[in-house]
C-alpha cells in the first residue's frame, strides 16, 4: 500500500529525485520491485519540498497517476530543493478519495506520509480516534486511515515529544488497536523520522551527497540499507541511526 521517499542533501531538482531514478517513484507508481501489498499506486501523488529562504513548505497532490500529469513533469524539471517527501498512493477500502487524501500532510514545517493500513477502519477504531481532542479530529485533512495516522502523531508533536518519540508512541498505541502496517515518513527540511513496521524500508547516505529514505531502492547503486521491520530511523544527511520498536 503505497510507496514514498524523502530526501536530504545538496540541491537537487523535484525530477532528479522522483523520476529520472529508473525505480523511482514515477516507476513504483506502476512497478513497484518490492511492493508486498497490493500492485500499483495510482490513487494520488504528491510532493512537499523545503525553498530556501521559505519559511514553510511548498506542496503538490493531486488524485490521479504520477505519471499523468503533465503540469508536475514541467514543475519536476526545474523546481530545486534542499529537502523533499513524495509520495505514491494507494487507496485503502473505504477511504476517502481526492486531493485532501493524498500525502505529505503538512503542519507547519513537517510534513508526513504513510505507507500501510489500519484493519477494521473506520469502524473498529473508535477508541483509538477517541486519543484526539474533537477539535482536532474535527481538524484532520481528510476521512482516511492514513490522516487518522497523522492527526495522533501531530498531537504528540504539538504537546512537545520530539519526532522520533512521537512516532513510536503512535505506532505502540495503533498495535494495542489492530495489527497495522505503519512505514511512516517525518521530515521538518533538516531532519527524517521514519519507521519500518510491516512493509519494506531502506536508506542510502552512502556514497552520497544526500540522504534518501525509500519504500524502496530508487536504482541498483550500492550504498542501500535495509531496515529491519519494527525499527525507527533517525536521520540527518551526516548522521543516521537505528533503533528497535518494541512489538
Amino acid at each position: 500500500m503505497c510507496r514514498h521517499l524523502a530526501y536530504l542533501g545538496p540541491e537537487v531538482t523535484l525530477g532528479e529525485m522522483l523520476v529520472e531514478p529508473p525505480y523511482g517513484l514515477g516507476r513504483q507508481a506502476w512497478a513497484p520491485r518490492l511492493q508486498q501489498y497490493g500492485t500499483v499506486n495510482v490513487d494520488g501523488f504528491g510532493v512537499g519540498w523545503y525553498a530556501d529562504g521559505a519559511e514553510l513548505p511548498a506542496r503538490y497532490r493531486r488524485a490521479g497517476p504520477l505519471w499523468a500529469d503533465e503540469n508536475f513533469a514541467d514543475l519536476a524539471r526545474v523546481v530545486r530543493t534542499r529537502a523533499l517527501l513524495g509520495h505514491v498512493r494507494s487507496a485503502t477500502a473505504g477511504c476517502a478519495a481526492g486531493e485532501a487524501a493524498v500525502a505529505p500532510f503538512t503542519a507547519g514545517r513537517w510534513l508526513f506520509s504513510h505507507n500501510g493500513v489500519l484493519p477494521g477502519w473506520p469502524e473498529r477504531l473508535g477508541a483509538l480516534a477517541a486519543g484526539l481532542p474533537p477539535a482536532e479530529l474535527l481538524d484532520l485533512p481528510a476521512r482516511t486511515d492514513s490522516a487518522l495516522v497523522w492527526g495522533l502523531v501531530h498531537h504528540r508533536l504539538r504537546a512537545g515529544a520530539g519526532p522520533g518519540e512521537a512516532l513510536a508512541e503512535v505506532c505502540a498505541e495503533i498495535a494495542k488497536h489492530t495489527d497495522a502496517r505503519l512505514n511512516l515518513l517525518l521530515i521538518d527540511g533538516s531532519s527524517i523520522a521514519a519507521t519500518a513496521w510491516g512493509d519494506t524500508l531502506c536508506y542510502r547516505a552512502e556514497p552520497g551527497p544526500g540522504l534518501v529514505v525509500a519504500s524502496e531502492p530508487s536504482d541498483d547503486a550500492p550504498g542501500w540499507r535495509h531496515l529491519p521491520d519494527r525499527s525507527l530511523l533517525l536521520a540527518t544527511a551526516e548522521r543516521q541511526t537505528v533503533r528497535t520498536l518494541l512489538p
